[in-house]
């Protein structure tokens, strides 16, 4: 069916109000809801905003560098160095999100000094996050990693290890779910309270610290739309909206332990 033409006032309403629309993606759960609670403000504003969720790390990436996305919001600088590294592609920050902390998590000991002598303990299996856990873990003084490798090591690089500890690699939005299968975890306490397990997010028995503004979550662009006026008004409704403070607070259990806000700091 083909729709009629537009003149006159119709054709004068649309050049009043030019349709103007950005493609956001994003991951399940707190990043998805505060980017859907920042699009319903840039809506009522007459910012045309699409969220489009992802259930893996990897293709938020590719859709942005396509041009199937007007940006993304999922990964930190850390992760974002790595991919551009590995990949090649023309991606850059273009604003500052929430920085989560993580934490190991058990369902079995209460403490980390009751860990087994062969305990199996999973940690992120892309080389960025997973770099994070070992490092936290080297923090713990359960391994230690060779010297300078910091967030970047990998099991390769654990030069001691006294109790033996099995670490297994698990990409990182399975690490809720095989909590149960090991005895201790990496993870988000987001990840928790998505998966319907509040209960457990302030639980950690150890936390990273939530100073380091390199493992902010960041809104990513492409090179060449990197100062795309409207990307930077929806970034500045995200930073400024109580209702996405709100949110964010809400989607970590009510727990400002669990999060920052780097922009404000």
């Amino acid at each position: 069916m083909r729709l009629p033409l537009l003149t006159g006032l119709g054709l004068a309403i649309l050049t009043a109000f030019p349709a103007t629309a950005l493609t956001i993606g994003v991951t399940p759960g707190v990043l998805a809801d505060s980017v859907e609670t920042a699009a319903t403000e840039a809506r009522a504003q007459g910012l045309d905003v699409k969220v489009v969720e992802f259930s893996d790390w990897t293709t938020p990436n590719l859709a942005l560098d396509n041009g199937d996305l007007d940006a993304n919001y999922f990964q930190h600088q850390a992760f974002l160095d790595n991919a551009v590294k590995e990949t090649g592609y023309k991606l850059v920050s273009v604003g500052l999100g929430v920085l989560p902390n993580i934490g190991f998590y058990s369902e079995k000991y209460a403490a980390l000094d009751l860990l087994p002598e062969g305990a199996r303990i999973a940690v992120a299996s892309d080389p960025v996050n997973g770099g994070r856990g070992l490092a936290l873990l080297q923090t713990a003084g359960l391994i230690t990693l060779r010297e300078g490798v910091g967030v970047k090591g990998t099991p390769d690089d654990i030069v001691a290890n006294p109790k033996n500890f099995q670490i297994i690699e698990i990409e990182g939005p399975q690490l809720v779910r095989a909590l149960s299968d090991v005895d201790l975890a990496q993870g988000y306490p987001a990840h928790f309270v998505n998966a319907g397990r509040a209960d457990i997010a302030g639980k950690a028995l150890l936390y990273s610290g939530v100073d380091d503004t390199y493992f902010a979550i960041r809104f990513v662009a492409r090179e060449d739309n990197k100062d795309d006026p409207d990307l930077a008004h929806f970034i500045r409704i995200y930073q400024t909206s109580p209702a996405v403070r709100e949110q964010i607070h809400t989607s970590y259990a009510n727990d400002p332990a669990l999060y920052t806000l780097p922009w404000i700091e």
